[in-house]
């Protein structure tokens, strides 16, 4: 961590604009100067021909350990958990261990007893799921009726040191699974209420207008997905940027519901397929399929009617287990980028979404830009991702906390 490394004769996206300058040095794991003639004694990246970014931020993902070192081979230094668990030796290693990403934690989501997603897990997943908690010494307390229940367990969270607070507003019918028991607008209300008492965020499983609207009623601050029950109407695209929530659409997810993903396209290049192994190629070929009554293309014109408003988007995959059909971890969140640029988003408005916006969001004010003293996580790509986006995917080199990722241990 303590080499001098400079990268120079590159293009500089900051995180927020391009730049002039064409050099970064780092040293100590941060970025030491920008645009500096080259320190004596540093190693020299020389970069003619490609794009210096910050690393990518996966504003929404299901990660386990292994999970976190593919997120590295695309780019993914940073990773926001949004249901699972990590034990306390687990927790140390994601700040610790600059070979995978480090991962912010909501642990398990607040939902109704037999709520969202119990509905979709087979009992005998639900019994492993169970057993490996007991075995990393975690009993989470998730199912909540009461306002009071919902205090209680979100006082828990904060004490086993989650960064933000999640709850699922899920009924069931996108899932195919209509009249599954869903949390109370009180549950709501107190959630949000006691996540900002003791300061944290709180961020809601929404999918459908009516839970927008009840997240928003209850005092959210994130939207996580987006909803695919019906196109946008200019009340919920008004209210959501009143309240000033952000969303995190995470199409890839909504398009793989509704079944009509280009994710088995996608991961047909090359760079995408050579970094994955066949179980995660095939999960890609598949879909969820549960609402194939939706259309994508409504959540594209949702997503650009938001952005247009001036709601912050955020990126992420929802990749989770190689079972659940259209994600994987870091090759969907480029995919993801793809598609807010297909919503109507410039490049640079979609590489913002996952540089600058989701720290700024999730107050990591250490990382998401190219700033003097900023964390250096770093990604390297040929060609220029600021005019197309594709070019995310033509990884050269990564960097986390100024420590430079192998990317050749796939080969």
């Amino acid at each position: 961590m303590n080499k001098l490394t400079t990268i120079t004769n590159a293009k500089i996206f900051d995180g927020e604009n391009v730049i002039e300058a064409k050099t970064v040095t780092i040293k100590n794991g941060k970025i030491l100067n920008i645009g500096n003639a080259i320190s004596q004694g540093a190693e020299i990246i020389d970069a003619k021909g490609c794009t210096l970014m910050p690393a990518l931020i996966d504003a929404h993902s299901h990660p386990n350990m292994e999970f976190l070192k593919q997120d590295m081979y695309f780019g993914v230094t940073t990773t926001f958990q949004m249901q699972g668990y990590f034990n306390e030796a687990q927790c140390k290693e994601l700040k610790e261990n600059t070979g995978i990403a480090e991962s912010l934690k909501s642990f398990l989501a607040i939902t109704a007893p037999d709520g969202h997603p119990s509905e979709l897990l087979p009992a005998e997943v639900k019994a492993k799921q169970k057993e490996m908690m007991a075995k990393a010494g975690l009993t989470m307390k998730k199912d909540v009726s009461t306002p009071e229940e919902a205090i209680a367990i979100v006082n828990e969270r904060v004490q086993q040191g989650v960064d933000y607070i999640k709850i699922m507003i899920e009924e069931g019918t996108v899932f195919g699974y209509p009249n599954t028991p869903d949390v109370t607008d009180e549950v709501i209300e107190a959630t949000c209420s006691e996540a900002h008492r003791l300061g944290k965020m709180t961020v809601a499983h929404a999918m459908t207008i009516k839970a927008y609207e009840r997240a928003i009623e209850g005092g959210i601050d994130g939207l996580m997905h987006i909803f695919i029950d019906q196109p946008h109407t200019p009340e919920i695209i008004t209210a959501v940027a009143n309240s000033g929530a952000f969303v995190c659409p995470t199409i890839v997810a909504g398009a793989s519901t509704i079944g009509d993903s280009d994710a088995s396209e996608f991961v047909k290049d090359p760079r995408v397929s050579s970094k994955l192994s066949p179980e995660w190629i095939a999960c890609m070929e598949n879909h969820i399929t549960t609402y194939p009554q939706g259309k994508t293309a409504n959540l594209l014109n949702a997503v650009k009617a938001l952005h247009d408003t001036g709601v912050d988007i955020l990126a992420g995959s929802d990749a989770s287990q190689p079972a659940v059909g259209g994600m994987a971890h870091g090759a969907s969140l480029h995919h993801e980028l793809q598609l807010l640029v297909k919503a109507g988003l410039t490049p640079i408005e979609a590489l913002r979404s996952a540089m600058s916006i989701p720290a700024r969001r999730f107050g990591l004010h250490d990382r998401g830009r190219i700033i003097n003293g900023a964390r250096a996580d770093l990604l390297l790509v040929e060609g220029d991702p600021t005019t197309n986006i594709a070019d995310t995917l033509s990884i050269k080199k990564v960097w986390r906390q100024g420590v430079e990722f192998n990317l050749n241990q796939l080969n």
